[in-house]
């Protein structure tokens, strides 16, 4: 059986509903989501906050956030996730901020670093990820199965 589904099931089986915000995977964790039949009985809402203002604005991440660490950081991944949690009312929460690339990274955070969050009730972890950079959809691509991964592992 496919992640998405095992996580889709495994939700409706322990009645949790999710929520996500998406950065550098552009709703691709969403859509494979929501490309699980029954999906609408966990999922409530999938954002795609890809510019940092649509970050400040939406998921109120505080400015002060992306000016010290970046949106590509453990900070903006926290405040995202914590933020989503207040805003969807959901009790699995999952915020994804990164570089996919070819573009965009730096020596401190080359292309393929991914941040994920995961908020289930109180508990809170954020995975930081190194993907090899094989290219802007290989990076996205693994981005998304590592979440999927993650959130079947905190339930």
């Amino acid at each position: 059986m496919s992640l998405n589904k095992k996580v889709v099931l495994l939700l409706k089986k322990k009645k949790l509903k999710l929520a996500l915000a998406e950065s550098c995977t552009g709703g691709m964790l969403s859509n494979a989501i929501t490309s699980v039949s029954g999906a609408s009985k966990v999922f409530t809402m999938g954002l795609v906050t890809y510019s940092n203002q649509t970050k400040m604005s939406i998921l109120k991440v505080p400015k002060k956030i992306i000016q010290k660490h970046g949106a590509v950081s453990i900070q903006c991944c926290l405040s995202m996730v914590n933020n989503l949690s207040k805003i969807s009312k959901s009790k699995v929460c999952v915020s994804i901020t990164g570089i996919a690339g070819p573009d965009g990274g730096s020596k401190q955070k080359p292309v393929g670093t991914v941040f994920i969050g995961i908020k289930n009730g109180k508990k809170i972890i954020v995975s930081k990820n190194q993907f090899k950079n094989k290219g802007r959809s290989t990076v996205q691509k693994a981005a998304v199965k590592k979440a999927l991964n993650l959130i079947l592992k905190q339930l």
